[in-house]
């Protein structure tokens, strides 16, 4: 029955770690949830080997970086469209197109969306083309801000559930 056991804890770690892999996967290719992927690799730990070592302090510090990994697009997005000279409507484009790029042309339309819908809001706003090229080149930037900010916030929380697990 130990051997059954242990075999069991070691398939489940292996989705774990399969699941913290496909997180990062979720960056480039937004339609992975990474997200969900990564709840469902601390609720597995949960519910399959211990319920009783992700404590509720573990679960509250997921939920405070959650939140903040689903605003690091769209905050990352606005902020560099605004720093490079873009309006209120290119900001509120850039974050719409960063969802919409999402599903068209994956894993390119998350860049390449963006970039074109801001141009083209600023090009409607009377802006010169230079402007609208300054602030897409903002959306562009965005999004690797963005991503940067989502691989480091995925990358505490992983590193968090691993000290808990280990310690």
């Amino acid at each position: 029955m130990l051997e059954v056991r242990c075999i069991f804890n070691l398939l489940i770690w292996l989705i774990i770690i399969a699941l913290f892999i496909l997180s990062f996967a979720g960056i480039l290719f937004p339609i992975i949830p990474s997200l969900l992927v990564l709840w469902v690799a601390f609720l597995l730990y949960h519910f399959a080997i211990n319920s009783s070592e992700l404590t509720l302090v573990f679960w509250i510090a997921m939920a405070v970086l959650t939140i903040l990994l689903i605003g690091s697009d769209m905050l990352a997005n606005s902020y560099f469209v605004k720093k490079f000279g873009g309006s209120k409507w290119g900001e509120r484009v850039a974050a719409i197109a960063v969802i919409i790029g999402s599903f068209v042309i994956p894993p390119f339309g998350i860049v390449v969306i963006p970039f074109l819908a801001v141009f083209t809001i600023e090009l409607m706003q009377q802006r010169s083309s230079q402007e609208a090229i300054l602030a897409a080149v903002g959306s562009f930037l965005g999004f690797f801000g963005g991503a940067l900010a989502k691989v480091m916030i995925q990358l505490l929380m992983i590193i968090w559930f691993i000290i808990v697990v280990i310690m």
